[in-house]
């Protein structure tokens, strides 16, 4: 049955009219905003230069990186971009805006157009509703952009798009929208309310056209008319089926209300009653509800809406870690099971060894003994098919295979070798755990072979600079020389997505003489912005000539593993906000594959590729993660410690802030703790996962500049600090600790 596009007005009748308006785009007093060439200079430079020039600066400062000074360099996102057009009509990104069921993700989406102009369904070219506004109705909504309000959500977080727009002759709009089940239709509804507001001097017209259809030819009939007299005001209301589109039926004020109830109730019992990981930085805590909601709608989509809605297999894994970090266990197997199906005969090492990874990481944050053994007897074939690869005469490594999905070359990759060998361990941990002794000498004996070899490779590969550092190739035992600046080649930039699979896990001791080299080499040479993973961009800009590049954050996941393992917590704080300030949509949250730095064909704006992006929300969230929990782990990679809030922003220890972890997953059993300040006292307490008590148990206390930390207590007894970091050894105790310390100036 098809329903159609729903519509009625509050205050003024509606009429129907049979065509198309013709589309006035902004009017003609849109003034248009021009780059200036000391933005444009400022840009170039930091682009230009090897080191994070813009990043150094922002952790120079007293108490670090903030938001507001990353928002400062650069002009905020709004485009969304394919290879060769924009992705929508006016160009501007859409919002993923759908109700899932379950643990699969959602069936069907609304692509809600974040200016505001236009509602799409499922897909950038699917069926549509155009809006349009002004005193004859032609002027598309959201056009004129110096008029328009950038996009923000209800509440700071739920998926409910608010925009304002003041159109050519002065009228003054607003404009809510959002999509939930309704209509008793059971099928999800994309429902609007649009309030006009009309000037002395001019009244107004709005029109919605419904264009398209997925069961049918185009919509020819349909379009409302909502006339707005001089000095009036007039709000009009409207549901659209999404799956189908169609033609006008009428709705009220009611419904739309009772379907904005019901939205709010089912998110906010899908979130649950607590953050996982809770800050006193609003901000912070709407992008984690945020980018959570939109990994919970795609779940194992790389995308939606567009070319890249597809099982990515490395990133759809990592989503699917860090939705197990964030306490989403059914959602994690969900996209476990999916990525298993797709692992049929010749799957490449990389993706079998992040396959196994994923799995090992599940069991033992969720303690799933059931899916371990359902998928023991797959992932033990593929722990025989790297075997036979690695015993068959490949210096101890598993068998050549494509750089990358974009890179046709075949290689011993870095990236790959590291996978494995992190896959290999990891499951042997996993299998000893359930008594699967012979399952796990096998694969731990493996991985100890890969090892070697691995360490072979990489020794004669390995390459000392001039300034110190190390440059490791990505792919292994061919003659590479090291990259003055990443970003100034492809080979370049490839290399800087696919090594942080390797250096991520574990295999690069932390803290160890390669370790150190290559994070100096990343630092040097032109790896960062911002804390953003540099790249050319290449889908954006076709052919950059260097400088010119972009970011591309969706391998700032594995970047800042590695951040982490090697105790950089001004860095990982300055991804956190470079991701927030920069690789984001402000007050939205929505992420590309891939953005511009340098502006594109002269916008002010700058653009996005594919927008959205479920491993680049995923980046944020594991970042969040690490900066308040984080597992250290042995030689072999298996868990050992947990670190406690070791790379926080100084400001949220500020006077009157708490930070707390509610429950979070862990390897050990879930964790909890809290530290809250109070003038020149601070307290907290942690509850020690149980499950399996970890070996080592530190908390560090990072406190705003020109503070001085005094005595610490845990339950009433003095503890020693490390007073270079105020760090806290907490190894070997148990149960619930209370902290106490003194604060001094």
């Amino acid at each position: 049955m098809r329903v159609p596009f729903v519509l009625a007005a509050a205050v003024v009748a509606l009429t129907a009219a049979a065509a198309s308006p013709t589309v006035v785009a902004g009017g003609p007093s849109c003034a248009v905003q021009p780059l200036s060439p000391a933005y444009a200079g400022s840009v170039r430079r930091a682009l230009g230069a090897k080191q994070d020039v813009w990043g150094n600066a922002l952790i120079a400062r007293p108490n670090g990186p903030t938001y507001g000074a990353v928002r400062r360099l650069l002009k905020p996102l709004l485009f969304a971009r394919t290879k060769t057009k924009p992705l929508t009509t006016s160009g501007v990104y859409y919002l993923p805006f759908a109700q899932p069921l379950g643990v699969r993700g959602a069936r069907t989406v609304a692509l809600h157009v974040a200016d505001g102009s236009e509602i799409l369904s499922q897909t950038a070219k699917g069926p549509s509703v155009k809006v349009f506004v002004g005193p004859d109705g032609r002027e598309r909504y959201g056009s004129c952009l110096s008029r328009l309000t950038p996009a923000q959500l209800g509440d700071g977080f739920l998926p409910i798009l608010e925009t304002r727009y003041v159109d050519a002759a002065g009228t003054r709009y607003e404009q809510e929208s959002f999509a939930v089940r309704g209509l008793g239709t059971g099928e999800l509804v994309s429902f609007v309310r649009l309030t006009a507001t009309a000037g002395s001097g001019s009244g107004a017209v709005v029109q919605l056209v419904p264009e398209g259809s997925r069961r049918g030819a185009r919509v020819t009939q349909g379009t409302v008319r909502l006339r707005v007299a001089p000095g009036e005001s007039a709000t009009v209301y409207g549901g659209w089926l999404v799956p189908y589109g169609g033609a006008p039926v009428p709705i009220d004020e009611a419904t739309y209300d009772a379907a904005r109830q019901r939205l709010v109730d089912f998110w906010l019992a899908r979130l649950g009653n607590q953050l996982t990981f809770d800050v006193p930085e609003k901000l912070v805590d709407d992008a984690q509800r945020s980018l959570l909601i939109q990994d919970l709608a795609l779940t194992w989509r790389y995308s939606v809406g567009n070319q890249y809605e597809e099982f990515s297999f490395a990133e759809a894994l990592d989503t699917a870690e860090v939705l197990a970090e964030y306490g989403l266990p059914g959602v994690t197997r969900q996209i476990l099971t999916s990525s298993l199906a797709r692992l049929g005969g010749g799957t490449g090492n990389w993706r079998a060894g992040e396959k196994l990874t994923a799995a090992a990481l599940y069991f033992r944050l969720s303690g799933d003994r059931d899916y371990l053994d359902r998928t023991t007897p797959t992932l033990a074939r593929i722990v025989d098919g790297l075997g036979r690869q690695i015993r068959s005469g490949h210096g101890g490594l598993v068998r050549r295979e494509r750089y990358s999905s974009d890179v046709a070359a075949r290689v011993y990759g870095l990236h790959a070798q590291a996978a494995v060998w992190q896959g290999l361990n990891s499951i042997s941990d996993a299998w000893r755990a359930t008594g699967r002794t012979a399952h796990a000498r096998k694969a731990h004996a493996l991985a100890v072979a890969l090892g070697r070899g691995l360490h072979k490779a990489v020794n004669r590969s390995a390459q000392r600079l001039g300034d110190g550092s190390l440059f490791v190739p990505a792919a292994l035992l061919a003659r590479h020389k090291p990259f003055d600046a990443v970003t100034a080649s492809r080979p370049g930039s490839y290399w800087n997505l696919v090594v942080p699979y390797a250096l991520s896990s574990g295999f690069f001791t932390p803290g160890g003489r390669y370790a150190r080299g290559i994070l100096d080499y990343m630092l040097g040479h032109g790896s960062r912005l911002l804390g953003l993973v540099r790249a050319g961009a290449y889908s954006l800009y076709g052919k950059p000539r260097y400088p010119v590049s972009g970011t591309d954050q969706v391998y700032g996941l594995n970047v800042a593993r590695f951040l982490a393992d090697n105790d950089r917590p001004d860095q990982l704080g300055l991804s956190l906000y470079g991701m927030l300030g920069a690789s984001m949509t402000p007050n939205t949250f929505v992420s590309g594959e891939a953005a511009t730095v340098a502006p594109l064909r002269g916008a002010s704006y700058r653009s996005m590729y594919m927008p959205p992006n479920t491993a680049s929300n995923s980046a944020f969230l594991e970042t969040l993660r690490l900066m308040l929990v984080h597992e250290t782990r042995d030689k072999d990679g298996s868990p050992v410690g947990l670190e406690l809030a070791f790379a926080t922003p100084r400001a949220w220890l500020g006077d009157g802030k708490t930070i707390a972890v509610n429950e979070a997953p862990t390897s050990f059993g879930p964790l909890t703790y809290s530290l809250h300040r109070e003038g020149n006292r601070l307290t907290g307490s942690i509850v020690v996962p149980s499950n399996r008590p970890p070996h080592t148990l530190r908390l560090r206390l990072r406190l705003p500049h020109g503070l001085e930390l005094g005595a610490v207590r845990i339950n009433g007894q003095r503890r020693p600090v490390d007073r270079r970091t105020n760090t806290i050894d907490l190894s070997g105790l148990r149960g619930s600790l209370d902290i106490t310390a003194q604060l001094s100036r």
